[in-house]
């Protein structure tokens, strides 16, 4: 082994370590190539490489980090393969703003093609930038072989996914309302419309409908949606609710009773007649924008405009009237199927209003810029008209698009849907067999998301994406192709792109009529790419083995359980009838030091390279990992707290092993193979803490655990460095040949050897450092993980040593509350007895030993146990004590002095002083020996190599240093 510098510079460490690993093929070592080893499925959830990595998609990429190098240390195969996630708005949108389109149209006119190939040669803009990213943070994982959502191969699966759902009759076309983005002209799934809830103001207006019946008599609707007001043909009102007319300015109006008050606060009124909303069904009235629809030869024209029972009408809020546009709500167009009202959609799929509705055409009804605009010409206009009754500003959250942030409506359209409902109490019950990290988990965010599941809007009315494998006929003749060869088969081509602008064109006869089949316009929804990677990253097709299924593990942040858990989660069950995965760690999010969300534009955090290369791979691994972010929290990140773990546990770690090295180096100290047994206290206290270190960290792991796992290392290290070899410093002074410093150097290499492999998986870098140094071997991350032994005879040490070391902390700061320095010997320490019993066992010398420790740990000639109430000492200080305490901080200077000159460890030196003459009198051997002083001279010295002059206790204490 070599000898190692005590001030190492980590990252300059991590970048010779990646050369190694890169040169000696360690990743690709570990994995190897199948054989007798058992399977651990990982998958690996694929990102967008459409901007740079952050901290963010670190925290995620270490725990995929951690589990698999573990699992490869427990003796399984593990492969690590990357993908990239290729197709959708994302990629769409990049290309949009640099041609600089507005909509939809824009891309048709700009030709589908030529659009889609822009749109291709944008999706992988920084695939290097990750790879060097993820490489130099030190994650093993195969990147040059990923799997791309975009190939033929990985497309062509997921059409065999959509097929078998199609065979086993869970896919269907419906007219719905749904969500869509206008700018975007596509709908949105359940979960893409949960992404994007904004806060927002809006207007709120009550309009007045006059009954066609009693002139002058008004039914006073309230809605949230000025803009659906044209498109209104029905009132909805509760036939059990009690309604009152009102008078208020010669006008009469009607609104439940219950909101009366409410509704005309601050005016004067008179109350007329009351009556329950049975009364009111089937009355007819005068739509606020009649000139538009009322007046059109509609299909159920008969049955509208007018008053109908509606159980979700309430008198919670507005005024207990509900207005009705079948066409942009779901209990709307519900109401419409049941009364077959008249349908009526003003609006556009780009969110224009449509021509016929002349007063506003053309206008887009939720504007980007300004949400409420168009609701302010709507309130324009029922005010000309004398129909507005009131407005007012409320707050409420509503959505967005996901991706460009354009205000969502509420929309009647067609769409592809995957039958969830139908599976749902099969993808329940197999959930219950995934093991989640953190636990709450379970029946918590993903467990009440699965539990309201609705049917899967698959279809999008897009262009980059893959496209539903479904063509039709005019006589309604249907087929899906589930390949490529099936769809050559079919038209007579050869088919190398799956894309839409590749596979438009491409037409067959119809079998049942001739006609021509073509296939539909829509493509998939993005989330159908990811939730069929077990099978596309393995261009799985239903024949041969899938592979070993389900996965034993996957890990990404909280948002993706309503996303890429859930949506591999319905495949699964609906494809396989069981859970695509086994085991589940969810993490946070890492949010900017002032708990902001982290900002480009507000530059209010540090760049994800430079951090580690300041501070090191390992140190940032440590920090998350160790963090609550973990644990599905979030983690304020602070470069503070990350440079303590450097300063502190790195610190300590580095300088035990360095510790080690210099002396086995200046030893010639050699492991043996088999080593003897060491019966010292100190030595038994530690291996069996380690034993303990070894059992909790592995059931950890073993349940998904890494930061409970993580937070153990810090504490064994903090005794390894603070108490191991501070008490056992003196045993590796001793002479070669003496039998205890043999035992303490096995001991101390043991321990650093095993601790390697368990911080392994969390920090690899300095692992590999002391792993190979010590051992000679290739790598950690090719070693076994350490297996604790069934012994428990170091728990009866370990409880004594707690103790003990409870009486030096409470000793202590009794020292520091009497202002008595530790460097000041005391005469006695006094010990309540409930210590005695831990004093009489003498088996191994242990009793002895307890006393020496305590001597030194709190610096006192002798202690007493007895009837005391607490551990206290004797506190006079005779002058004998006080020279004996300047004595101490005599050596303290002079070991400082050693360390200020260069002077190594082993380095024999003269020392000469001046000053403290009484000191030196009294204890010149014992300075002697613990400075490595072979001669002491009073008086100047010649040749000095080094000199120093200090006050202590009031006196000027001067010394000079020479190596022999």
């Amino acid at each position: 082994m070599k000898k190692v510098d005590s001030q190492m510079n980590f990252p300059e460490m991590e970048q010779s370590l990646l050369a190694y690993w890169r040169q000696e093929k360690i990743f690709e070592r570990s994995v190897g190539k199948k054989d007798a080893r058992p399977e651990f499925v990982f998958y690996d959830g694929p990102p967008f490489a459409t901007g740079l990595p952050h901290f963010g998609h670190l925290v995620p990429g270490l725990v995929k980090d951690i589990f698999p190098r573990y699992k490869t240390m427990r003796g399984y195969r593990v492969e690590r393969q990357w993908g990239w996630d290729c197709h959708g708005l994302p990629i769409e949108n990049i290309v949009e703003k640099e041609l600089g389109f507005k909509s939809k149209k824009d891309i048709e006119a700009y030709g589908i093609e030529k659009f889609n190939e822009l749109c291709r040669t944008k999706v992988l803009s920084y695939t290097e930038e990750w790879k060097k990213t993820m490489e130099r943070f030190g994650r093993f994982v195969d990147m040059d072989n990923a799997y791309l959502t975009m190939d033929r191969d990985y497309m062509e699966s997921v059409w065999w996914v959509f097929k078998s759902l199609w065979d086993k009759g869970l896919v269907y076309e419906s007219y719905r309302t749904m969500h869509i983005c206008p700018r975007c002209e596509t709908t949105l799934s359940q979960q893409e419309v949960s992404e994007g809830y904004q806060d927002v103001k809006d207007l709120a207006v009550t309009a007045k409908f006059e009954l066609t019946d009693e002139p002058g008599t008004y039914m006073l609707a309230w809605t949230t949606t000025p803009w659906t007001l044209p498109g209104n043909v029905a009132l909805a009102v509760g036939k059990d609710i009690v309604y009152i007319k009102v008078v208020f300015e010669s006008q009469t109006y009607i609104v439940a009773k219950e909101l009366v008050e409410k509704v005309f606060a601050g005016k004067e009124y008179e109350i007329g007649e009351e009556f329950t909303g049975e009364t009111l069904l089937g009355k007819s009235y005068i739509p606020p924008f009649q000139d538009y629809y009322q007046n059109q030869s509609l299909e159920n024209h008969a049955n509208g405009w007018k008053i109908y029972h509606a159980d979700f009408v309430t008198t919670e809020m507005g005024t207990g009237i509900a207005h009705e546009a079948p066409a942009f709500g779901e209990d709307d167009m519900a109401l419409g199927k049941l009364h077959n009202l008249p349908w009526v959609q003003h609006v556009a799929m780009d969110g224009t209003m449509k021509p016929e509705v002349s007063e506003f055409a053309g206008m887009q009804v939720k504007p980007i810029e300004n949400s409420q605009a168009f609701d302010i010409e709507i309130i324009k206009s029922l005010a000309g008209k004398g129909l507005l009754f009131s407005k007012e500003k409320y707050e409420h959250s509503y959505p967005h698009c996901w991706r460009c942030d354009t205000p969502l409506l509420n929309y009647a359209t067609s769409s592809w849907f995957v039958a969830v409902e139908k599976i749902k109490e099969d993808a329940l019950t197999q959930a219950k067999n995934i093991n989640w990290s953190p636990e709450h988990i379970k029946e918590g965010r993903f467990g009440k998301w699965l539990e309201g599941a609705r049917d899967w809007s698959v279809s999008r009315q897009r262009f980059w994406a893959s496209c539903i494998p479904l063509w039709v006929c005019g006589c309604g003749a249907q087929e899906v192709i589930g390949s490529a060869a099936e769809l050559e088969a079919k038209c007579g081509k050869e088919v190398s792109d799956l894309h839409k602008h590749s596979i438009d064109g491409l037409t067959w006869a119809c079998g049942k009529c001739g006609g021509e089949m073509k296939r539909i316009p829509d493509v998939l929804d993005t989330w159908f790419d990811s939730g069929s990677m077990p099978y596309a990253s393995k261009h799985y097709m239903g024949e041969g083995e899938l592979g070993r299924y389900p996965a034993d593990f996957i890990s990404e942040s909280l948002d993706q359980t309503r996303a890429w858990f859930y949506y591999l989660h319905v495949l699964g069950v609906a494809l396989t009838g069981k859970n695509a995965f086994e085991n589940c760690n969810v993490n946070g999010i890492v949010l900017a030091e002032d708990g902001k969300k982290m900002s480009k534009k507000l530059q209010n955090y540090p760049d994800v390279n430079e951090v580690i290369e300041k501070y090191g791979a390992d140190a940032l691994r440590m920090y998350l990992v160790t963090s609550p972010v973990v644990n599905a929290e979030n983690l304020n990140f602070t470069e503070k707290d990350l440079a303590s773990i450097t300063k502190n546990t790195f610190r300590m770690l580095w300088n035990s092993y360095s510790f080690f090295t210099t002396y086995a180096t200046l030893d010639n100290w050699e492991p043996k193979e088999t080593p003897e047994v060491s019966n010292h206290v100190l030595d038994r206290w530690l291996l069996a803490e380690l034993q303990i270190l070894i059992r909790e960290m592995t059931e950890e792991l073993e349940n998904y655990k890494p930061a409970q796992a993580a937070r153990l290392i810090a504490p064994f290290v903090d005794d390894l460095s603070n108490w191991y070899i501070r008490r056992s410093r003196k045993r590796f002074w001793k002479n070669e040949n003496d039998g205890d410093k043999e035992r303490a150097y096995q001991t101390l290499y043991t321990v650093l050897v095993e601790l390697s492999k368990l911080i392994a998986p969390f920090t690899p870098f300095i692992a590999e450092e002391i792993y190979r140094n010590l051992t000679g071997k290739d790598s950690v991350h090719l070693a076994e993980w350490p297996k604790a032994t069934e012994e428990t005879t170091g728990e009866k040490i370990i409880s004594e040593m707690n103790l003990v070391r409870e009486i030096v902390n409470t000793g202590l700061k009794k020292r520091s509350d009497q202002g008595v320095k530790v460097r000041q010997p005391l005469s006695e320490l006094w010990l309540p007895k409930k210590y005695q019993a831990m004093f009489e066992r003498v088996a191994g010398g242990v009793s002895e030993f307890w006393e020496e420790l305590l001597s030194e740990e709190l610096n006192v000639n002798l202690f007493k146990v007895g009837e005391y109430d607490d551990v206290n000492f004797n506190w006079e200080i005779t002058q004998e004590l006080k020279v004996a305490g300047e004595m101490r901080e005599v050596i303290r200077a002079i070991q400082e002095g050693r360390k200020k000159a260069g002077f190594n460890v082993e380095d024999r030196v003269v020392l000469g002083y001046v000053g403290k003459a009484d000191v030196f009198a009294a204890h010149q051997e014992e300075i002697a020996h613990e400075v490595l002083a072979t001669t002491v001279e009073q008086g100047e010295i010649t040749h000095a190599e080094y000199t120093d002059t200090l006050d202590i206790e009031g006196e000027t204490f001067t010394f000079w240093l020479k190596r022999v």
